[in-house]
């Protein structure tokens, strides 16, 4: 088998190289017809190429969608105390974390469908790589087969792209589109699996490989006005893929239940939620790159401060930090209270939370109660004994060991994505 360690220069080298430098060279390799883009429209790649000032040659016709399928719902049930449901999403209630430990418990975690829930067996399932990028034929595993190699452990958060897009219309008065999160589209597990590289390896990956692209089991995705997307897959670098990918089968300890990705999803730590996959059926392995709709027309920044084709495809989250309160709860006076909350970055580990019970006009530091991580989160807590009644504004600040702190703003997109900036939770001080 030839190496997987190496690579020709077409290759991303760097797991953390400039996506805007990866985008515009797949963008580049696409116009001469070394790069495919199944399932995306013809017009969306001539935007992106036009916008990023490429030559305009004409591409190739693009495979038509499938039809779409009915499906489930979500599987887990929903109490209202724990979340808020969203149509096929469910949001976590933030301040239900309060008492669940430092990881999410599986019946308190959110759930992010694009369609519904499939009920996939574990006996009968396999896991198809494909692609030019092997040396080979195409491979299949099942879920026994991937139990042989050498398991391995993430504990790391997964955590929608669009969290907390509620407060761009809510703190910054221009909403975003897509499902109104708070801060509850986030959880943090132990996920155990193996890792994506071993199972590369085994398959005979490539060294001429550049992209791989895993493709869920759920229903096809159609928009409102009949679009039909095809199922959920997202492209992303091999260097990536071979880094800290894992395909996990386990979540705190026991099988992946139904809606959290059984019988193996990817799980892509500190990346956003859609690239960690869901009811893993396939992974195409290429020597060219690939493109989706989940990074051409979905998951780019849009808007007034970006070019017209949008950012680069995004990848790495944010830093948050978020209170374990009700909004608008109710605390009386004159009465000592301990404030708890969470931060977490997808750069570094939280190293300091400030927290300000006075609007932002000061600020006092927070202890923190855990070792932190990058792609993890640190709990905190603050004691606070209010005198003055009336309506209030908690504050909180995160920073990280890479010197970033959260903003007082974020610069908008039309899609809601990546807002990190200071959240004003409000409450309520009763007499």
């Amino acid at each position: 088998m030839e190496s997987t360690g190496a690579s020709d220069a077409s290759v991303v080298t760097d797991a953390r190289q400039s996506e805007a430098a990866y985008d515009r060279r797949r963008l580049q390799q696409w116009l001469t017809g070394q790069a495919r883009a199944g399932g995306v429209a013809r017009r969306d790649m001539l935007r992106l190429v036009a916008a990023a000032g490429l030559a305009s040659t004409v591409p190739v016709a693009l495979s038509a969608p499938r039809a779409a399928a009915a499906g489930p719902g979500i599987v887990k049930p929903l109490p209202p105390e724990w979340f808020i449901v969203h149509g096929t999403n469910a949001e976590a209630r933030f301040e239900s974390f309060a008492d669940t430990g430092f990881t999410t418990p599986v019946s308190r975690f959110f759930v992010r469908n694009h369609t519904t829930t499939p009920r996939l067996d574990a006996a009968t399932w396999k896991l198809n790589i494909w692609g030019d990028g092997l040396t080979g034929r195409a491979r299949e595993f099942t879920l026994a087969d991937l139990r042989r190699f050498k398991p391995v452990t993430r504990t790391a958060f997964v955590e929608c792209a669009g969290n907390a897009r509620n407060f761009f219309k809510t703190q910054q008065g221009r909403a975003g589109s897509g499902t109104p999160w708070t801060t509850g589209a986030i959880g943090v597990a132990h996920w155990r699996g193996v890792r994506l590289a071993d199972v590369l390896q085994k398959a005979g990956l490539s060294r001429r490989a550049v992209d791989i692209m895993p493709r869920g089991l759920d229903d096809e995705y159609v928009t409102s006005n009949g679009t039909n997307y095809g199922r959920v897959r997202r492209p992303m670098p091999v260097s990536k893929a071979l880094d800290d990918v894992i395909l996990a089968y386990e979540m705190n300890g026991a099988p992946l239940p139904p809606d959290h990705g059984h019988p193996v999803r990817l799980l892509a730590p500190s990346w956003v939620g859609i690239s960690s996959i869901k009811w893993l059926g396939d992974i195409e392995v290429s020597t060219q790159p690939l493109y989706s709709p989940w990074n051409t027309d979905f998951y780019r920044l849009f808007g007034d401060a970006y070019p017209p084709e949008g950012s680069a495809p995004l990848a790495r989250q944010t830093i948050k930090s978020a209170f374990e309160l009700p909004w608008n709860a109710d605390l009386p006076a004159h009465t000592r209270h301990r404030l708890t909350g969470r931060a977490w970055s997808a750069d570094g580990a939280i190293t300091r939370v400030e927290v300000s019970t006075d609007g932002g006009a000061s600020w006092r530091a927070a202890r923190l109660h855990d070792r932190g991580q990058e792609g993890s989160w640190t709990r905190w807590s603050i004691p606070w004994k209010p005198e003055r009644t009336g309506p209030a504004e908690l504050l909180s600040r995160a920073t990280d060991s890479t010197g970033r702190t959260q903003p007082e703003t974020t610069v908008h997109n039309t899609q809601g994505y990546l807002f990190d900036a200071v959240i004003r939770h409000a409450v309520t001080v009763s007499g």
